[in-house]
């Protein structure tokens, strides 16, 4: 009997890879794995493995990665990000650096999506966590290396505050990531989204909830090479 992951030609039918992409707009195809089937992200990987096409898998579940690994074994997987990159390697950076900065332990996982992506389309990215405001110092500790930063992401929950308070403090323009941890008045990251939109800092631009790859995909934009 077949394995429930295995691909089909009917579910293959269905997938229309964007191969011309890194042609078009200078970055490579990525596969949002979450609300996919194994097999349908099975049939991904068959399809950019005769391709060659350089591809990110985000949001990947250990089914999602048996399926990948299956067709694609040198994918390099990051369990934190639940990303897989294939080819493994990721090219040489260019352009400006980029910071990824996470409020607390909670919000790692998300902000890992945001430097790995950063990283796979070119750019250098560092990662600085549990810098949040309940202890200030911490994130002041940073300035430095906060003000060398070509752009920065900020990831954070619960009320969100840290962007704003970031942006205060650099002229490099922030991107702000809202995550789902917090409390029941969090409403799963609502709350902290809210607050991020308010900033009355300036230069402060914000993605969707929990959306590390989004933020780590502009990043990469903003510090391209001029």
């Amino acid at each position: 009997m077949t394995e429930p992951w295995q691909p089909d030609e009917a579910m293959a039918a269905f997938i229309e890879l964007d191969h011309d992409r890194a042609r078009r707009r200078g970055y490579p195809e990525a596969v949002y794995c979450e609300g996919k089937t194994p097999g349908q992200v099975r049939s991904a990987a068959l399809a950019i493995k005769a391709s060659g096409t350089t591809t990110l898998f985000t949001r990947a579940d250990p089914a999602h990665t048996k399926s990948v690994l299956s067709v694609l074994p040198d994918a390099r997987y990051d369990e934190d990000a639940r990303m897989l990159a294939w080819p493994p390697d990721p090219p040489a950076p260019r352009g400006g650096q980029v910071l990824v900065v996470a409020a607390g332990t909670a919000d790692f996982g998300v902000a890992r999506e945001a430097q790995l992506t950063a990283v796979y389309l070119g750019r250098a990215a560092d990662l600085v966590t549990d810098v949040g405001i309940a202890g200030l110092h911490r994130i002041l500790a940073r300035l430095d290396q906060l003000r060398s930063a070509r752009v920065i992401v900020v990831v954070a929950g619960m009320d969100g505050a840290l962007p704003g308070l970031v942006a205060g403090l650099v002229s490099a323009p922030v991107i702000a990531v809202p995550t789902s941890v917090g409390y029941g008045a969090a409403l799963g990251g609502v709350a902290a989204l809210l607050t991020m939109l308010n900033s009355c800092s300036p230069g402060v631009a914000v993605v969707n909830i929990d959306n590390g790859y989004g933020a780590g995909h502009l990043a990469a934009q903003i510090a391209a090479p001029a």
